[in-house]
C-alpha cells in the first residue's frame, strides 16, 4: 500500500487499488477499516514512518565519521531516485505535500510520523555524540533536504538537487563538536 502512495500519491490511489495490492477483497478492507481509505492511508503512514526512520542507522552506522555518512547517505538517494525513474521517494512527503491542507485527520498522522523521525533521529545523532540541540537541528536538516531534494530531483530529473544538499548538510555538521558516543565510553572504562 505504501508503495501505491508513494508513486501515485492519496487521491490517485483508490480503495479498489488499495485492495488489489493487499490481496483482499474489498469488503474485507472496509470490515477491518472502518473509516475507509483515508484509515488505510493512515496506517500505511504510520507503518511506513516506523520503517523508514530504520534507514538512519542502517545508512550512517556504515561510517565512523558522521559528516560523510551524511553525505554518502545523500549520494545513496540521489542514485535511487535516478534508478526508479525519477519516481516519488517517500510516502509520507508525498502523501503530506498532497493533502496538508484538504485532509486534517491525514495530515495529524503525517505530523505525528514526523515527530517520530525527528525523536528518533535526534536520539541517533546524540548516541554519534551531537548534543541534543544539534542531533535535533541536523535531524531537521536531513529531513527537511531529502524532502525538498526528492521533489527538486524530479521535477529536473537530476540527482544535483540531493548531492548538494549532503555535501551541504555534511559540511556543517562537520563544524559541530562531537563527544565520544556513550557505547565508546562504557568499552574503555
Amino acid at each position: 500500500m505504501a508503495e501505491l502512495l508513494r508513486v501515485q500519491g492519496y487521491a490517485a490511489t483508490g480503495i479498489q487499488q488499495l485492495a488489489r495490492t493487499a490481496g483482499a477483497p474489498t469488503g474485507s478492507i472496509y470490515h477491518h477499516f472502518k473509516g475507509g481509505k483515508r484509515e488505510v492511508v493512515a496506517a500505511a503512514l504510520r507503518q511506513t514512518g516506523a520503517v523508514y526512520i530504520q534507514l538512519l542507522p542502517l545508512l550512517l552506522d556504515q561510517h565512523a565519521d558522521l559528516a560523510t555518512g551524511i553525505e554518502a547517505a545523500f549520494a545513496t538517494a540521489a542514485d535511487d531516485v535516478g534508478h526508479t525513474g525519477w519516481a516519488n521517494m517517500c510516502p509520507v512527503g508525498t502523501v503530506t505535500g498532497e493533502i496538508a491542507d484538504v485532509e486534517p485527520e491525514l495530515r495529524e498522522v503525517a505530523a505525528g510520523v514526523i515527530a517520530s523521525w525527528v525523536d528518533e533521529g535526534t536520539r541517533y545523532l546524540a548516541s554519534r555524540g551531537l548534543s541534543d540541540a544539534d542531533a535535533r537541528a541536523v535531524t531537521y536538516a536531513v529531513l527537511s533536504a531529502l524532502e525538498g531534494g526528492f521533489l527538486l530531483a524530479r521535477g529536473q530529473r537530476s540527482a544535483e538537487p540531493l548531492l548538494a544538499a549532503g555535501r551541504a548538510i555534511s559540511t556543517y555538521v562537520a563544524t559541530l563538536p562531537v563527544t565520544a558516543p556513550a557505547s565508546a565510553e562504557n568499552q574503555s572504562t
